[in-house]
């Protein structure tokens, strides 16, 4: 259990699992390091193995990568060099707020971004402006979307969001990034994995990791799913051997322990209605979490009281200045709750939020 004393701080700023890894996670990769001389071909066959029967899909629509953040970057030169080989513009187009790995990789390769702006009242996609953006542009789009987004937590309308990538021209690409898909209890959301099973588009790239649910973000684990053709093309612009055996076994090891990813949900599930209960009492709106996280109002400066929760040993998300009155609070264990709370119903007193 964390406590907030000045020498530990409580690190909820980054969407990590504050469970740690699973006990089986870690005993795998103890006995692994035996083999950390060898390249990890063999373990990497067995996860991309159990990744290709647990999405349902053969393995020639699986990617692994370092994270999911290498995929993303993949897909990103993929297209920019489909649109050089083909003479045509290219160009990313996200909503804002959003998870900002993709618009990094663009602005690396010189990629312009469209930033639409997320619906007022809801905070969801904006589809008339997205679409709205693609078709006044000449060329190849790349549509990146979090859903569930980060750090809005919601997740987005699934009819909506599926008509719109069939109904897509073949010049639109949609990279769809699920990384807390197993944290959604809507029972309408649908999968992108689905759809690319069920050939909606022939643009639609799916990436997950094992960094949230799975407590391996520090090992670097994620794949892609899309069609073999995609595959095929992205892969060629991934690193060789870019899973490690540590992380790999750790994957391997956490795919199997059904009772930690259980406990796992349980326990996000426990924190989340704390916070919403916590956060009912003080009356602050917060928006319908389908992650790991929490997405908050603050009545004040949001960086001042970021500043504050630092002071009282708490480490919260960052300021989004696209909407700047709420803050981001990674849900970690019951006991990090009730510190967070306590907090909260301090700075209440103090008149600070």
């Amino acid at each position: 259990m964390h406590t907030n004393n000045t020498h530990e701080l409580l690190k909820l700023d980054f969407n990590e699992n504050s469970l740690g890894m699973s006990n089986a996670a870690k005993e795998a990769v103890i006995k692994a390091l035996v083999s950390g001389a060898r390249y990890p071909d063999k373990q990497r066959a067995k996860l991309m193995t159990k990744v290709a029967v647990m999405n349902g899909v053969p393995e020639q629509q699986v990617l692994l990568g370092n994270g999911s953040i290498e995929s993303i970057r993949a897909v990103m030169q993929m297209l920019y060099d489909k649109a050089l080989n083909t003479n045509v513009a290219f160009q990313l187009v996200i909503p804002a707020p959003t998870f900002g790995c993709a618009e990094r990789h663009a602005r690396s390769l010189g990629v312009p971004v469209v930033k639409v702006p997320l619906t007022a009242d809801s905070y969801d996609l904006d589809f008339k402006n997205l679409q709205k953006a693609a078709d006044e542009f000449n060329g190849i789009t790349l549509f990146y979307l979090c859903n569930p987004n980060n750090p809005t937590a919601i997740m987005t309308n699934t009819k909506v969001l599926k008509a719109w990538i069939k109904d897509a021209p073949k010049n639109h690409y949609f990279l769809l990034d699920e990384a807390y898909f197993e944290y959604v209890t809507d029972p309408s959301f649908e999968s992108g994995v689905e759809w690319v099973k069920n050939e909606l588009s022939d643009n639609l790239i799916v990436v997950r990791t094992f960094s949230k649910l799975f407590g391996l973000a520090g090992l670097r684990v994620g794949y892609a799913i899309a069609n073999p053709q995609t595959i095929s093309e992205i892969e060629s612009l991934m690193s060789t051997d870019n899973i490690n055996i540590s992380g790999a076994v750790a994957a391997i090891a956490t795919l199997e322990d059904e009772d930690f990813l259980a406990h796992s949900l349980k326990t996000t599930t426990q924190a989340r209605q704390m916070m919403e209960t916590a956060l009912d009492e003080l009356g602050l709106r917060y928006l319908p979490s389908q992650t790991n996280f929490i997405f908050y109002e603050i009545k004040g400066d949001v960086q001042t009281y970021i500043d504050r929760m630092r002071e009282h040993g708490i480490a919260v998300g960052r300021k989004f200045s696209s909407i700047p009155n709420y803050n981001r609070l990674t849900l970690g264990t019951p006991e990090e709750m009730m510190i967070v709370i306590k907090a909260l119903q301090l700075f209440r007193e103090n008149g600070w939020v």
